[in-house]
């Protein structure tokens, strides 16, 4: 495949991965390794996977399903039948990757466990995400990205200190644990190519959240730390966080060094506070009593500005800083538009619809948006077809057996 080529069909064409997935964790790692350019069959259910039932809707078209499912293909099987079990063991044998996030034992309930599937397929990698892994303790148990984020010690910290913890209000773990799980998918591909043998690469959501206390464990294990809600503040570190605005706005300022904190001070014209001793070090300044103080007194010199021109006057000063963006500041933002992290793809029923860009970019071949997430089981006689070369009177048999369900036309 030449250099242009390559480009065009992306860096992980070659690649056929079965996704059968629900939700966002696993829907998203395979939406990671589609957008580069692998062939991604998701198999769903009759009903269909309920991302298609989540956020908002228009015309009873899912905005969210046409963008987490965009660059796939969709079939609609019947796990619970013995047909539709044959043809997605099937389909898993010629294929590379299968990505799952059933609770631990589903598969293998089905038939499709790793030792099933790997006798058939020796080369085959299994990514399976749950919340908890597929071993310990805890491994039956239901694990939703928000909970698995308070196992992980992430909700503890998440909120102000004053208040009960808070969340994020998206789907966090779950985007962080579809980035680990394509990781681990590309590590164990890269690793076939010397054994010759696929593996299973297991993911957990609450491992996924833990990974965040990376500079929290060994503090509490040397010194006993057990740290609390910072708000909008970064532990230590002062200042750095969002300071209110005379027009009800926010600005985040983050003055971490020593050189940006003294042309911070020099912005604000207030030097006495260069001499301080409760805020001369970035240690001194990250003791919580001071980092208060400090807060206090930059809140109460940015609420003498408006947003706009308060975050100019930072930057113009080469202080660190931001307004805390809306969605709609996003819209209207030249470099989101620049960076082409607006994407408009083509939507059958919809005319279009605006979707993230794809990320990471690469230089040589880059990722792209080929098509809309399909309608459920779209692709299934085009799948069966090409894949298992199955004729049109095997797959009406398929349909009449109500183990494949295609859209009525």
């Amino acid at each position: 495949m030449s250099g242009a080529a390559a480009a065009v069909a992306g860096p992980l064409a070659g690649l056929r991965v079965i996704e059968i997935c629900s939700t966002i964790a696993g829907p998203a790692c395979t939406r990671l390794l589609a957008d580069f350019g692998a062939d991604v069959i998701k198999i769903e259910p009759p009903e269909g996977d309920p991302v298609r039932q989540m956020g908002q809707h228009v015309d009873g078209q899912s905005l969210y399903a046409a963008s987490i499912l965009r660059n796939k293909r969709s079939v609609t099987l019947d796990l619970k039948t013995e047909q539709g079990r044959a043809v997605a063991a099937d389909l898993i044998t010629r294929s590379d990757i299968v990505v799952e996030n059933n609770r631990p034992g589903v598969m293998e309930r089905l038939g499709l466990g790793y030792d099933t599937l790997s006798a058939a397929n020796p080369g085959l990698v299994m990514v399976r995400i749950s919340g908890y892994g597929q071993d310990g303790p805890y491994s039956e148990r239901p694990g939703y990205g928000a909970i698995c984020e308070a196992v992980g010690g992430v909700r503890h910290m998440t909120g102000d200190p004053d208040r009960p913890p808070a969340r994020v209000a998206l789907a966090t773990t779950d985007y962080l644990s579809s980035v680990y799980a394509a990781f681990g998918a590309m590590a164990a591909i890269h690793a076939r190519q010397t054994s010759g043998r696929g593996q299973v690469v297991d993911v957990a959501l609450y491992e996924a959240a833990f990974t965040q206390m990376e500079p929290i464990v060994p503090a509490h294990e040397k010194l006993g730390v057990v740290p609390m809600r910072e708000g909008a503040n970064l532990p230590s570190m002062a200042p750095n966080s969002s300071y209110p605005t005379r027009d009800g706005g926010w600005v985040l300022i983050a003055a971490n060094s020593q050189p940006t904190w003294r042309r911070l001070v020099a912005l604000m014209a207030q030097p006495e506070l260069l001499t301080d001793p409760r805020f001369e070090t970035i240690q001194a300044r990250g003791v919580p009593a001071h980092m208060r103080t400090l807060d206090a007194l930059i809140a109460a010199w940015t609420r003498g500005f408006d947003a706009t021109p308060l975050e100019e006057m930072l930057r113009q000063a080469e202080v660190p800083t931001s307004r805390v963006y809306t969605i709609a500041d996003i819209y209207a933002d030249p470099h989101f538009a620049a960076r082409e992290m607006l994407r408009q793809v083509p939507h059958p029923v919809l005319g279009h619809t605006t979707q993230t860009g794809v990320v990471p970019r690469l230089s040589a071949t880059p990722g792209a948006i080929r098509h809309t997430g399909p309608e459920t089981g779209a692709d299934g006689r085009a799948v069966l077809r090409e894949v298992l070369a199955l004729d049109d009177e095997a797959i009406d048999a398929l349909i009449a057996a109500q183990a494949l369900r295609v859209p009525s036309r």
